[in-house]
């Protein structure tokens, strides 16, 4: 099967019924995955392509470990109350992460390529964290002991206020939106990104972009949470502005159009990412799948493509916390004039 990269999958002919439906997915002890992704879980919710599905996410944090870093009992969600009580031990981990879904794609088969086109992204709670642990961040000889802030979230001006003084422009996304991985990996940590997506730490990934993801399993069984309000390339002390979201994505399959390895499309330019544990194999990666896209949908030499990923693309650090560093490349459309 011939792997046809971003623009090839908008090309192709996607697979949509002739009336659409909008569901709601909100996170309970029976709807979110606890700090995985794997192919043996079962979908709480089934869709057809072209659906759309509002989902509510759950930020990374117990009721306790908020409530100690100052915020109010009656401040917590009652739903992240419900999760922490629900879900039994053994149905939690290897990660953190309370993850909405899986949701099933009807008819998504190996080998096919689903798009998620995010429609909108709203703050479900009016603060976030964010926080530092011993063992964890990038700089953890530095910081060995354990923090954390709390953050209020101003959703009229959208702007977090860090300090006194300080403002974070906020621009809501979610750390962690993938499928299951092939049925090979088994069980896998929610904490590093992988060929299947998930806690890919993109900040491009706001509300108007388009995420492309590959299908390894029968219903691809798409996810999504680590909710950020604001985050800097890098992330660096393992955390961005953590919060709960409410995200509206719309869901297109695309038959026997396979993608090796997740991209996005924002309005202005796209976006190849690289994984791996070594910061330069990431970066390998992310340049190697950016010249895949120019070649298959720009039809361009692999030599040109290399040379114009050297003087137009911008490679950048996405995160260098997870295990598996991110690196994306950005590529501006404005760079093809018949595009």
């Amino acid at each position: 099967m011939r792997h046809l990269p971003l623009l090839a999958a908008l090309i192709a002919a996607p697979l949509a019924p002739a009336a659409a439906a909008t569901h709601v997915l909100n996170p309970t002890p029976q709807t979110v995955a606890w700090g995985h992704y794997d192919a043996a879980d079962k979908p709480v919710l089934t869709i057809s392509s072209g659906d759309t599905v509002v989902m509510h996410s759950l930020l990374t944090n117990s009721p306790a470990g908020l409530e100690q870093a100052g915020v109010a009992a009656a401040d917590v969600e009652p739903a992240l109350r419900a999760v922490f009580d629900g879900v039994p031990l053994s149905a939690r981990g290897p990660g953190g992460h309370i993850l909405t879904g899986p949701i099933a794609i009807a008819g998504a088969e190996p080998g096919d390529t689903l798009e998620v086109r995010i429609r909108k992204i709203d703050l479900a709670i009016p603060y976030a964290y964010n926080g530092f642990r011993f063992g964890a961040g990038f700089l953890t000889d530095d910081f060995p002991y354990r923090r954390t802030k709390i953050v209020p979230l101003d959703r009229q001006r959208m702007v977090g206020r860090f300090a006194p003084g300080i403002e974070v422009p906020l621009a809501p996304f979610f750390g962690s939106m993938g499928v299951a991985p092939p049925p090979a990996f088994g069980r896998i940590d929610s904490a590093p990104p992988t060929i299947a997506g998930g806690n890919m730490d993109l900040k491009h990934l706001v509300a108007g972009t388009t995420l492309f993801l590959p299908v390894h399993v029968p219903g691809a069984l798409f996810q999504a949470g680590d909710g950020h309000a604001a985050q800097g390339n890098g992330e660096v002390d393992i955390t961005a502005l953590e919060t709960s979201l409410i995200g509206t994505f719309e869901f297109i399959l695309h038959k026997k159009v396979a993608t090796p390895y997740p991209r996005a499309e924002t309005p202005d330019a796209y976006i190849a990412m690289g994984f791996d544990d070594d910061l330069s194999n990431a970066t390998r990666k992310a340049i190697r799948n950016m010249i895949d896209f120019l070649v298959t949908a720009k039809g361009m030499s692999r030599d040109d493509a290399y040379m114009l990923v050297s003087v137009a693309g911008d490679v950048e650090i996405t995160q260098l916390v997870d295990r598996n560093k991110g690196v994306h490349v950005v590529m501006k459309k404005t760079l093809f004039l018949n595009r």
